[in-house]
């Protein structure tokens, strides 16, 4: 499976020590040169990615994409998208609606950091994911609130 993922969802799972759902879904996990450097800028997250193995960084050729992308996005998400795109990457973990919408109408399929803790517990990897987002909630990470009690409910935690 080829994944390729933008900071947000990786920074939100390691400020609850929990980087390990990435990597028990999905294994490897491929972020572009500009993510790499946007985790470095975040406190902490350096020690994350140099111990983590499975975060390998790639680099995206297409340089028209990205100027392209450039005019709606920021660097890091336009080199994501690029690089899913380049890879034909299953998914791409990308979290603001922007990206997202962008990144669907070039035909990339995409997962948020919802999506990636619905697929956890449905896999196994976790009992119960109500705690996690509250946990992510108080780090300041926004999520719509009905949203979240269908998803809850859907997966018998409501």
């Amino acid at each position: 499976m080829i994944v390729v993922s933008d900071t947000s969802t990786i920074t939100n799972l390691h400020q609850i020590d929990r980087l390990d759902v990435l990597r028990s879904l999905y294994g490897t996990i491929i972020i572009p040169p500009a993510v790499r450097r946007e985790l470095y800028r975040i406190e902490g997250q350096q020690g994350a990615i140099e111990q983590s193995d499975w975060i390998r960084t790639e680099y995206p050729k297409d340089q028209t994409l990205i100027t392209e992308l450039l005019e709606e996005l920021d660097l890091g998400e336009s080199e994501a998208i690029a690089l899913a795109i380049e890879l034909n990457a299953d998914y791409l973990v990308i979290d603001e609606y922007k990206g997202r919408a962008i990144a669907e109408k070039k035909g990339v399929k995409i997962v948020g950091l919802l999506g990636v803790l619905i697929a956890a517990k449905r896999n196994g990897h976790l009992e119960a994911i109500k705690p996690l987002i509250e946990r992510i909630q108080h780090n300041g990470f926004r999520l719509n609130s009905s949203l979240i009690l269908k998803v809850l409910t859907a997966l018998g935690e409501e």
